[in-house]
């Protein structure tokens, strides 16, 4: 897992699926030029407190390590995690089920 890169966003943001969850909204953009990489967001709007919002990143990336490894993340493809104020004071447990259940809705369409 590495992550993307800043430059990389607006591909993704453009032209990727996204999901809505109740813990993040997901964006999922595939192709030749994807490469299994992760960027993650949390907005001063929803987290106030830099504590909250770094939390927030850390649980994200943690989570899309641990399903990577697993092998449960698509291969090929880049993501972008945009964390939502229901976060605050989640579980890693709680994002990787999510995330889970974004990669599998992802994949069905």
């Amino acid at each position: 897992m590495s992550r993307l890169p800043g430059v990389e966003y607006k591909r993704v943001f453009d032209g990727g699926r996204v999901v809505r969850g109740r813990l993040f909204t997901a964006w999922r953009l595939g192709g030749e030029d994807a490469q299994g990489r992760v960027g993650v967001v949390a907005a001063k709007k929803c987290f106030h407190d830099a504590v909250q919002r770094n939390r927030a990143k850390r649980l994200m990336r943690e989570a899309f390590r641990l399903l990577a490894k697993e092998g449960a993340m698509p291969a090929g493809t880049d993501w972008i995690l945009s964390a939502r104020s229901s976060m605050k004071g989640g579980k890693c447990a709680d994002v990787m089920a999510e995330l889970r259940w974004a990669a599998k809705k992802c994949a069905k369409s």
